[in-house]
């Protein structure tokens, strides 16, 4: 495995992220295209791809929420790869180039349909808070944060 730091022109990222939305059209169903709306990859400078050789894997990104505290963002492991200990790889690094820049609190949304997903973000530290932003009100999404 090896990483590369990269931001979201990056054709690899762009082909993970097309995975992803792809499994959320299915998870999210109706309320994919609201979800959809705020997870624009354009202008992204902060992004991490996964590479198993010179496959692309995973990836997950950071971007300046306000002052101090970043969204953590796109967040996605092949399913082929998932349970290897990758994410965890990947979300380490999204935090120690966070800690780099200055962050001093990861926040992040996902929908409770992605059980695994809530369950990682448990695993690896964060603690659930009340929703932010858009996510104010909606009921499938559950917000979480990190302290760096």
């Amino acid at each position: 495995m090896h990483l590369l730091r990269t931001n979201s022109s990056n054709t690899d990222f762009q082909l993970l992220v097309k995975a992803l939305d792809e499994y959320l059209t299915i998870t999210d169903g109706d309320e994919h295209a609201f979800y959809d709306q705020f997870n624009k990859i354009t202008h992204i400078q902060h992004v991490v791809v996964i590479y198993n050789g010179e496959q692309p894997v995973a990836c997950g990104a950071i971007k300046k929420y306000e002052d101090g505290v970043w969204e953590l963002k796109r967040m996605y492991v092949v399913p082929e790869q998932r349970g290897s200990g990758i994410a965890a790889f990947l979300i380490t690094e999204l935090e120690r180039w966070a800690k780099e820049l200055g962050v001093k609190r990861l926040i992040l949304e996902t929908g409770k349909r992605q059980e695994a997903a809530v369950a990682f973000y448990h695993k690896v530290g964060y603690k659930v808070i009340e929703n932010f932003g858009q996510y104010i009100g909606v009921e499938n999404s559950i917000c979480f944060e990190k302290q760096l």
